[in-house]
């Protein structure tokens, strides 16, 4: 089996007379792999590339098989350990599909998983309880503010979010006018926030939609490199005039591609 030879792969690597590097690492010293494959594949999919979602998903599971072991080795669990929990897990907290429930909605099956959680003894007092305290900024806000409407604590309407938005925009202006630095960054969070709420109420990702702009700046950022030295000079080179004259032709453009 496929999966066996991986996990005979790891083994070897992490016994005496294995990898050096491998054998070194541990459950702290890998964390930044595992959040890196897992933003390569984020990377992959956004491009929909299919050998590079296969490659990408092969490195994450290379991650998971590698916790496991070090696992393993201080006798705590194995990764047949972690398939069986987590298969089981699935089976509990899908009876509609496994069992005889019948749900039809996507939120009916939202609240059947919250029961089971109940019943399990994991739902916390908050419901805010729970969401991972490393997740990157946006992320958790986004996270936050969707486990907040649950509960009813949600604006009513767009319109309402949009207001606050420039509500935090005008606190933010004033704090600019003080040059009061720890209150500028303090609104600059609450402008940040409430953007992503609003994200979140019109059903935008809001993460997914900063990192799609990030790449539409690098794009026209490079054809901007690319111009200058076409007109024979570097781009640090340029007056802030002719850095606006390429990236309106940058973006001309990447309209015509």
């Amino acid at each position: 089996m496929n999966f066996d030879r991986l996990v005979k792969i790891m083994e070897d690597l992490r016994a005496e007379g294995g990898c050096p590097w491998d054998r070194e690492q541990t459950r702290q010293s890998l964390k930044p792999f595992l959040i890196e494959e897992a933003y390569e594949l984020l990377e992959a999919i956004e491009e929909d590339d299919p050998e590079k979602i296969k490659e990408e998903l092969g490195d994450l599971l290379f991650q998971i098989v590698f916790h496991a072991r070090i696992a393993e080795e201080r006798g705590e669990f194995d990764i047949r350990d972690v398939i069986d929990a987590v298969s089981e897990k699935m089976l509990t907290r899908h009876p509609h599909v496994f069992g005889a429930e019948r749900l039809r909605t996507a939120e009916e099956v939202l609240d059947k998983w919250e029961e089971h959680k109940r019943q399990e003894g994991k739902l916390k007092e908050s419901v805010l309880e729970g969401i991972p305290k490393d997740l990157p900024s946006l992320l958790k806000a986004h996270r936050v503010q969707e486990r907040a409407s649950r509960v009813g604590f949600d604006w009513n309407k767009a319109e309402d979010v949009l207001e606050k938005v420039e509500s935090e925009f005008g606190e933010f202006k004033t704090a600019l006018k003080m040059g009061d630095t720890e209150t500028m960054e303090e609104e600059l969070g609450d402008i940040l926030f409430t953007i992503v709420n609003l994200a979140r109420f019109v059903g935008i990702n809001p993460d997914q939609a900063l990192r799609k702009t990030t790449a539409k700046f690098v794009r026209r950022f490079t054809r901007m490199e690319e111009q200058a030295r076409k007109e024979g000079r570097a781009l640090s080179g340029s007056s802030i005039e002719e850095m606006d004259r390429m990236w309106e032709e940058a973006k001309r453009a990447e309209k015509k591609s």
